[in-house]
């Protein structure tokens, strides 16, 4: 943990969550796992108010926002592999301070990354996507550069990465 970010016991979908400050607050983590390699899904519940901030990136030189909100709407977008690939925006607006089920699947097999924001599919790939690779941690609150501006404002809770792409009924699932 760094920065600060402060463990609320109640209050969040799973028990508690981790409360982020938005100013420097993230959570590093060594875990590897390379998007050029196959198959996975990431999913968090978020609550937050803040555009514009990173919810999970990966740190190492060509790591990206795996997921974040944009600066002008608040809606879930993803730059994995971006670039040389277009990042993949949702139209779903997930910064109105209330709980959402947010969450990234690539599929290895099909070449293509889907958003999902509370168990239903919010943006996919209509083109090809894949093949660069990264080998860095994550890091949950923060981009990779931790740049003023990017850090998350509002809890997260729940982070769980299947290594695998997630059908859309197990997602279904997750979010109830």
């Amino acid at each position: 943990l760094h920065g600060g970010p402060v463990w609320q016991p109640s209050g969040g979908m799973e028990g508690g969550a981790l409360q982020f400050d938005g100013i420097d607050d993230y959570l590093s983590t060594p875990f590897t796992l390379d998007p050029a390699a196959g198959s996975f899904s990431i999913f968090a519940w978020v609550k937050s108010s803040a555009r514009g901030q990173v919810i999970i990136s990966q740190n190492d030189q060509t790591g990206t926002r795996w997921l974040w909100t944009d600066p002008s709407h608040g809606r879930l977008i993803t730059w994995l592999m971006h670039p040389p690939f277009d990042p993949l925006m949702s139209e779903s607006r997930i910064t109105d301070g209330q709980w959402h089920h947010v969450g990234l699947v690539y599929d290895f097999e099909g070449l293509r990354r889907y958003l999902y924001v509370d168990g239903a599919q919010a943006a996919k790939d209509t083109d090809p996507a894949g093949g660069v690779s990264s080998k860095g941690g994550l890091y949950f609150g923060g981009e990779k550069t931790l740049g003023a501006g990017t850090f998350f404002s509002g809890l997260i809770d729940d982070v769980r990465i299947y290594k695998v792409a997630l059908s859309a009924e197990e997602i279904a699932a997750l979010a109830q």
